[in-house]
């Protein structure tokens, strides 16, 4: 069973930098790419970034890019977003998932698919 857990979130203020992590587990993710993905109140569920647990290709969201960085520690099994210079409007519920995709493919994915963790929040004040 694949598990996937997001940690990190909390109340910032506006200009600040905050790192999510995405610890998963219950399989090998050889050929898996890891997502995260945003949905503010009111908002549709958003791509944010992605990689691929092997060969560590990227892909951004272009209201991300320059901001947010993704990375991964296979050795942990987690993935991490980095992201600086936060705004008023990154505030949303961030949640990882996973798949066996490409990393760009992986901004296409449903939210009926399987795998997606519970979410973090980010609260981001002006």
């Amino acid at each position: 069973q694949v598990q996937l857990v997001e940690s990190g979130g909390r109340l910032v203020q506006a200009g600040a930098s905050l790192r999510l992590s995405c610890a998963a587990s219950g399989r090998a993710f050889i050929n898996y790419a890891v997502g995260w993905f945003r949905q503010a109140p009111g908002k549709e569920r958003e791509f944010v970034a992605a990689i691929t647990w092997s060969g560590g290709n990227t892909y951004y969201a272009d209201s991300v890019k320059g901001r947010f960085t993704i990375s991964r520690e296979n050795a942990k099994n987690t993935v991490y977003l980095q992201m600086n210079s936060l705004k008023p409007e990154d505030t949303a519920v961030y949640y990882c998932a996973t798949k066996w995709t490409t990393a760009q493919a992986m901004s296409r994915m449903s939210i009926t698919e399987d795998y997606w963790g519970k979410g973090t929040l980010v609260t981001v004040s002006s």
